[in-house]
């Protein structure tokens, strides 16, 4: 029996695998790697998860624009391997002991609070603007970076101390990102047009 092969069309291209596409299901895949190599402290080789998992977010977006492979599915998946991705980082490393609870309580809160509202506005059938503002991308940045730190730090044998500005920035461009996108998504059914950035 001859193989059916699908051309992708515009009617079809949100659901092709392209390679941003399939960078992103990377990134979800390498999470219970990494989580794995923490349980057994294997510090190191966790570290070069995280790194080779936060290299795949740097680069599938600009792929994806270069090359003209932006999809639906795509946008999607790349928030939400995002918060998988971090989530389960700041929480595995809460549970050794080598992040602050109170912290993980602030970047969990917030991605919560994104996902219900987004969820929210799907129930009530209202378009919303998933696209990440400039804080969120910071914020990203910054959450990774303090993973990576801790992580490093903690390979190395070093004083955690050493990272407290990082902490401070991190935490402080979680929180204001976490109530700009709520402000943004209260402007957002007020006007009842599409939020700016």
């Amino acid at each position: 029996m001859m193989p059916i092969l699908t051309k992708v069309t515009p009617g079809n291209r949100s659901l092709s695998m392209n390679l941003p596409n399939s960078l992103t299901i990377l990134r979800i895949l390498l999470i219970p790697v990494y989580v794995g190599f923490l349980v057994y402290e294997e510090y190191g080789p966790a570290l070069l998860v995280l790194l080779l998992a936060g290299i795949t977010d740097a680069i599938d977006g600009p792929i994806a624009r270069r090359m003209n492979q932006r999809t639906e599915i795509g946008r999607i998946l790349d928030p939400l391997a995002d918060k998988l991705l971090l989530t389960s980082g700041f929480v595995s490393l809460a549970i050794f002991h080598l992040v602050p609870s109170w912290v993980v309580i602030i970047v969990v809160s917030r991605d919560v609070m994104l996902l219900l509202g987004t969820a929210v506005a799907h129930v009530t059938e209202t378009r919303v603007n998933i696209t990440p503002t400039v804080l969120g991308k910071g914020t990203t940045l910054l959450q990774i970076m303090y993973l990576l730190f801790v992580l490093f730090t903690t390979w190395r044998g070093s004083d955690a101390m050493a990272l407290t500005p990082l902490l401070a920035g991190m935490v402080g461009f979680t929180i204001l990102s976490g109530l700009h996108y709520l402000h943004r998504g209260y402007r957002h059914v007020n006007t009842g047009g599409p939020p700016g950035t």
